[in-house]
C-alpha cells in the first residue's frame, strides 16, 4: 500500500509530497514538528503532544495553520490512510512561503505537512542488552526546548555516535553536566538510587515520554530529582536508560566504552519499560 501524506490541504502520494522551494521551513529552518507513536492504530499522549506543539509556535510567533481540532482529525486520517497499526506520525509547521528575507513576513500562512509510516521501535536485542552511549559538547543553540526542525547539531552529535559504535550521543554542556541525547532524554539511577534527569528547563526539550516515565516513578514510589548529574556521575551509576518516542525507554549499558552498574539492564531500567509500554497500550 503507497504512503500517503498531508500537505496544505491536500492528501497526496507520499513520493509527490513537496514543499515550495521558498518555504521558511526549507530556507531557514523556520519551523517546528512533533513525533508522535501510533499503537493500535490510535494516536499515543495526543494531548500531550499538542500542547508542546502550541509551546514551540508561541516562542517562534508562528500561527497555527488549523485549530487544534482540525488537526487531530487531519492527523486520525493519514494514519488510517496509511493502514499500518503500529509506527509513527510527523507533522511540521513551518512559517509559510515567502520571498527570502530574515524578518518575518507580513500575511504568509503557514504550511502544515503530516506524513506517518510503520515502525516497530527497537531490536529485541537492543532492549536484552542495552545501548552505548557516547559523550559529546553540546553545540546546540540555546533553547532547545523549541522543538525546532534545526537539527543540525543533533544530526552531528548522532553521526559521531554511530561512527564512535554507539547507539546515541548524549551531550555535555560548558558546566560539565549532560542535558540530553541528540534525540532522546538521560535518565540514570544515581548510586545512592535516586533517579535523576535533567530538568525541564530552556536547555532541554520537555520529553513526552520523559515527563510520562517520571510520573510513573513517582506512582511507584522511587526517590525521583530532576536535576543536572556530570559525566562522572553517569559513570557511576546503577542504571541507564534513554527515553523518546521512538525507544519508549531503552536500557544503556554502556557510556564512553565503560559500563554502567553490572553492565546489563537494571531493574528499575526494565521496570519503568514494561510499565510506559503497558501505559501506551491503554
Amino acid at each position: 500500500m503507497p504512503r500517503v501524506t498531508y500537505v496544505n490541504g491536500t492528501y497526496v502520494p507520499h513520493h509527490e509530497a513537496t514543499v515550495h522551494v521558498e518555504d521558511r521551513g526549507y530556507q531557514f529552518a523556520d519551523a517546528v514538528y512533533e513525533v508522535l507513536a501510533v499503537i493500535g492504530g490510535r494516536l499515543c499522549h495526543l494531548d500531550q503532544h499538542l500542547d508542546r506543539l502550541e509551546h514551540s509556535l508561541s516562542a517562534l510567533s508562528i500561527g497555527a495553520p488549523v485549530s487544534r481540532r482540525v488537526l487531530s482529525l487531519i492527523m486520525a486520517r493519514v494514519v488510517r490512510l496509511n493502514r499500518f497499526t503500529d509506527g509513527m506520525l510527523y507533522l511540521q509547521i513551518s512559517r509559510g512561503v515567502a520571498p527570502r528575507n530574515h524578518t518575518f513576513p507580513a500575511d504568509t500562512l503557514p504550511s502544515l505537512v503530516v506524513s506517518a509510516w510503520p515502525h516497530n521501535g527497537p531490536s529485541a536485542e537492543q532492549v536484552e542488552q542495552g545501548v552505548a552511549v557516547t559523550t559529546l559538547p553540546d553545540q546546540r543553540w540555546k533553547r532547545p526546548d523549541i522543538k525546532t526542525v534545526g537539527l543540525l547539531p543533533n544530526v552531528l552529535a548522532r553521526q559521531s555516535a554511530k561512527e564512535a559504535g554507539a547507539y546515541e550521543a548524549w551531550l555535555v554542556n560548558g558546566s560539565g553536566f549532560i542535558t540530553e541525547g541528540s534525540a532522546t532524554n538521560a535518565f540514570i539511577v544515581a548510586r545512592d538510587g535516586t533517579l535523576l534527569t535533567h530538568p525541564a528547563d530552556t536547555g532541554v526539550l520537555s520529553g513526552v515520554t520523559r515527563g510520562n516515565v517520571l510520573a510513573l516513578a513517582r506512582h511507584l514510589g522511587l526517590d525521583v530529582a530532576e536535576r543536572a548529574f556530570t559525566v562522572a556521575e553517569a559513570l557511576t551509576a546503577r542504571e541507564a536508560f534513554l527515553t523518546g518516542t521512538t525507544v519508549t525507554v531503552l536500557p544503556v549499558t554502556r557510556i564512553d566504552g565503560k559500563p554502567v552498574g553490572e553492565g546489563r539492564p537494571g531493574p528499575v531500567t526494565m521496570n519503568l519499560r514494561t510499565l510506559y509500554q503497558e501505559l501506551r497500550r491503554k
